[in-house]
């Protein structure tokens, strides 16, 4: 059955159908309440939701899981919808052409209004309402009260359900997979039940639209059998009621069906079986009972003037019935075959597998962000992170650990955050389907839409929707969309995080790699003249002030030149500096154009020169001078950074990285460079001077 459902449901899609046809049928529906129709083609239309009904409440009783028909109140609000504009329909041909005899508004409703009731309209009236009053009173009031308690508890027991999936992944006992799959059916289960509460109005409206249609009908028969085509009162009542109770009829008995749907899709608990089964399984299964009852009727059938022969033959069924169930019970148990049971297996002690290690680098995101993320659902961030390890090996020169995906319920559903060895080093929010209109100072206009910042790297921003993308790169918005945010915030966490994520098995890998092309430099160099966390620590600082580590064999023949006469991190990574000195220009001033650097007032340059004189970096600053030192700086990286250039301040070697240390955390994307990194075939420019006049 799945197989043909399948086959089914891609044949419909081969051709468009499944995406075409629910727009077909609400445009349908909407053009029957407008356009007149043929009665042969009412015929059709009350036959189609005649069998539709009975079709939802087969599948309705054959479900095995509630979420299995999750799509149940859309189905609900659509037949309802069907129904009313049948009635439209039908109300046009009956109030039209009701004089010309009982069917006039097709077969349909002359069999619901003369075969069903006899012809008689008083008994039609009569079965009607009965009808209306089963439908509205007793079944689609206690469907809607059983849905609005259900979504009531379900969303109560929400957090302890969520509880429970957290323990069993924390305990092994399950996969990621299996509990994200869990929590979305979780999710799916409330909104299902709080849909089932909304659609249950829509069926009690209908049952009281029909009443008041039924009654609008039978007055406007009047009036225009009398008034319009001279009936005497009798005939047109006959005629006008008729076609009424039928038209009423054809419509009730098919809401009569989809309410019994509803309520047997929300009275259900979920099982493995479906609704037959459980009935057969749960009523019909103790003997005793059936044979009590089958005594009970049988005593009732004795009573004389009681009808006799029914109450005995029932009671006879029964107790065969209770028979049959004893023998079958008597076979299993005499061939049944002992079993001894299963081993108790003891809890085993806590071990060393149980310590699980941190992810290097963590991404968690909040529900509404998951299909950004899943591969089902071929999530555009997926690919935007795998680009960006790869962009970040081939540009910084080291490949950093895979990137840890996982949801967290606890964050608002929009948010995500990123972590780095377990700690949170970065957070945001991003809206799928909207995009990120960042101001990047000079915008002509302004948007609607949610104000924010970028969370990378802090600018104004606005969520607007699609629709205004074109409008904001028109006023000259950077836009961007939910995906592209979250990997840009990633990747500047890269960057800035270079070198904590440099760890020793990376430096190993990349002195492994390096190996297959200079395999006799990297044996004599680690651990023969330094050892592995010497070098780590050198390739730290470089990754520290934004230097990249793509060309290893400089960086390795460097250490190596100078590791026999001192293994300081320090000492090592000045002298790395200069060899790649061209490099490190080329990255901060492409081409051969000039240097345009800040530099120090020579008075300052003297001052401070004097401060390190005595002990290198392990210098202080006067606070004074510290507080000049920082704020000139920052204005100065300011007017760097206004016209277009590097923020990148030159001083001489013995104070470079005493001054790149001090000004790093307080002046953002400054770099010091030092007189001797300086290639003699760039021309140099200062700009400013920190400490004098600009």
């Amino acid at each position: 059955m799945a197989t043909e459902a399948l086959t089914l449901q891609n044949f419909l899609s081969r051709f468009g159908v499944a995406q075409l046809g629910a727009p077909m049928l609400i445009l349908a529906i909407l053009a029957m309440m407008v356009l007149p129709l043929p009665a042969f083609l009412l015929d059709m239309l009350f036959t189609f939701n005649i069998a539709l009904s009975v079709m939802v409440l087969l599948v309705a009783i054959n479900t095995q899981r509630t979420l299995e028909f999750s799509v149940f109140p859309t189905v609900l609000l659509v037949t309802t919808l069907l129904r009313l504009s049948l009635n439209v329909a039908s109300t046009r041909v009956v109030m039209l052409e009701g004089h010309t005899g009982p069917d006039a508004a097709g077969k349909v409703i002359e069999a619901f209004g003369h075969f069903l009731v006899g012809g008689n309209y008083a008994v039609g009236i009569v079965v009607f309402a009965i009808l209306v009053v089963i439908n509205f009173v007793v079944i689609t009031k206690g469907a809607g009260r059983v849905a609005e308690v259900s979504a009531r508890f379900t969303l109560d027991a929400m957090p302890g359900k969520q509880m429970a999936i957290d323990a069993d992944l924390n305990a092994g006992l399950i996969g990621e997979d299996d509990a994200r799959r869990r929590r979305s059916e979780i999710a799916r289960e409330a909104e299902f039940y709080g849909s089932m509460d909304g659609a249950s109005k829509f069926v009690r409206g209908d049952a009281v639209a029909g009443i008041i249609i039924m009654l609008i009908n039978v007055i406007g028969g009047l009036i225009v059998g009398v008034l319009q085509h001279n009936m005497e009162i009798a005939l047109a009542a006959k005629n006008y009621t008729l076609l009424t109770i039928g038209d009423g009829l054809v419509a009730q008995i098919p809401a009569l069906i989809i309410s019994i749907a509803a309520g047997m899709v929300v009275t259900r608990v979920s099982d493995e079986k479906d609704v037959g089964q459980q009935v057969l399984g749960q009523m019909f299964r103790n003997w005793r009972i059936i044979a009590l009852t089958a005594g009970i009727v049988g005593l009732l059938g004795l009573i004389p003037g009681m009808p006799n022969l029914v109450f005995l033959m029932l009671a006879g069924s029964m107790a065969w019935m209770a028979y049959r169930m004893v023998e079958r019970e008597k076979q299993p148990a005499a061939e049944a075959v002992v079993v001894a049971p299963p081993p108790v297996q003891e809890t085993q002690e806590a071990s060393w597998a149980d310590v699980q290690p941190l992810d290097v680098l963590g991404l968690e995101v909040g529900y509404r962000l998951i299909p950004l993320v899943d591969k089902m659902q071929d999530g555009e961030l997926l690919r935007r992170i795998r680009g960006l390890r790869k962009k970040f090996a081939q540009e910084v020169g080291f490949l950093v650990s895979p990137v840890h995906i996982r949801d967290n319920l606890e964050l608002r559903p929009n948010a995500y955050r990123i972590l780095l060895k377990g700690v949170e080093v970065g957070a945001g929010e991003a809206y799928p389907g909207q995009h990120l209109a960042i101001n990047p100072g000079r915008v002509a206009g302004t948007l609607p839409g949610t104000s924010t910042h970028d969370p990378a790297f802090g600018l104004p921003a606005i969520w607007i929707d699609s629709a205004l993308r074109e409008q904001a790169q028109a006023f000259g918005y950077t836009v961007v969309d939910a995906s592209t945010v979250v990997a840009t915030h990633l990747n500047h966490i890269l960057l800035s995080h270079a070198a904590e994520l440099l760890g020793r098995q990376e430096v190993q890998q990349l002195l492994d790699h390096l190996g297959k092309d200079i395999p006799k430099l990297v044996e004599d160099l680690v651990p023969k003249v330094i050892p592995l966390g010497a070098l780590q620590k050198v390739l730290q600082n470089l990754l520290e002030e934004g230097v990249h580590i793509r060309d290893m064999r400089t960086i390795i023949e460097t250490v190596a030149d100078h590791a026999t006469r001192t293994q300081n991190a320090d000492e090592l990574t000045t002298q790395v500096r200069v060899a790649l000195g061209r490099a490190i220009v080329q990255q901060l001033y492409p081409g051969n154009g000039e240097v345009l650097v800040m530099s120090l007032d020579p008075a300052l340059e003297r001052l401070l020169l004097q401060a390190v004189s005595g002990g290198s970096d392990k210098a202080s600053f006067e606070p004074g001078l510290a507080d000049t030192l920082l704020r000139e700086a920052a204005a100065a990286a300011k007017r760097q950074e206004d016209i277009g250039q590097p923020a990148v301040l030159l001083v001489p070697s013995s104070i470079r990285l005493l001054l790149s240390r001090f000004l790093r955390r307080s002046v953002q994307n400054l770099r010091v460079l030092a007189h001797n990194e300086i290639p003699e075939t760039r021309i140099l420019k200062v700009t400013s001077l920190i400490g004098g006049r600009s």
